[in-house]
Formats: structure tokens, C-alpha cells, sequence
């Protein structure tokens, strides 16, 4: 079955594992457990997670004790933050259908697409992790 709507695999992994840290704070977690927990593949997710290091997101601390942290508290980071790391500014589609035959005219699903996306983009953006802490506990 098609979604209309749909995050790309490597925002799905960032936005879980960010969740799944702020729900540990202080704690350093290794990629290992993340991946098992929520059933991640861990080369991936090791990967998403370097880049979301990059950006200041998490931090990164190596050897046999280390493991993954926020790199900053969070509540100062929403959800669009993590997103935007992965993908890059927030853009709205323009069309749903693949192939725009109206050249965007006139839209067959009127203004549902703009709503759509700002809806999404407002929910993104006003969401903290600390509303969501408690989802992997």
C-alpha cells in the first residue's frame, strides 16, 4: 500500500533514535542498543547518527564506554531540527500525482496539498523532544 505522505528512511531513523536519547538523558547509549530497541538496522542508523552529530544535534563519544547523547537539552530541539539535518530545509511538494498534466494551473485537489504541508511543517517545527521523552521509557 502507497502513503501519500512520507519521510524518507534515514528522517524516520534520526527522528526514533533522537527520541529514544532524550528518553536516557546523561546517559551515553550505544548505536548497538538504539538499533536493537527499536529494531534499526545498526550500519544505518550509525551512519544517520554521524550526521546528525555534524550538526550538533548529538555528540559522539568513541571507545568501548561510549554511545551516543543530545547535544543539547531537549527541549530546545524540535522535530523540523532533526528532519532538516537529514534532508535539508523543509520544502512543501508541489504535486501528489507524480506527473503534474495541469502545469499547475489548477490543482484537481484544490489547496489540500499547501494545507497538508504546513500542517506537517507546523507540527515539525512546534514539536520538542521533551514532549516526547516518555515514548521509549
Amino acid at each position: 500500500m502507497s502513503h501519500i505522505l512520507k519521510i524518507s528512511e534515514a528522517a524516520s531513523l534520526a527522528l526514533h533514535a533522537v527520541v529514544f536519547l532524550a528518553a536516557k538523558p546523561g546517559r551515553l547509549v550505544p548505536t548497538r542498543e538504539i538499533a536493537s530497541t527499536l529494531h534499526l538496522s545498526e550500519a544505518h542508523l550509525s551512519k544517520v547518527l554521524q550526521r546528525l552529530a555534524r550538526v550538533g544535534l548529538v555528540q559522539s563519544i568513541r571507545g568501548p564506554k561510549g554511545g551516543f547523547t543530545l547535544g543539547k537539552p531537549c527541549d530546545q530541539i524540535s522535530l523540523l531540527d532533526v528532519y532538516e539535518a537529514i534532508e535539508g530545509p523543509f520544502v512543501s511538494s508541489n504535486c501528489l500525482l507524480g506527473s503534474p498534466v495541469c502545469r499547475g494551473e489548477q490543482c484537481i485537489l484544490g489547496g489540500l496539498l499547501e494545507i497538508a504541508n504546513k500542517l506537517v511543517e507546523e507540527y515539525l517545527a512546534g514539536t520538542r523532544l521533551s514532549e516526547l521523552n516518555r515514548v521509549y521509557v
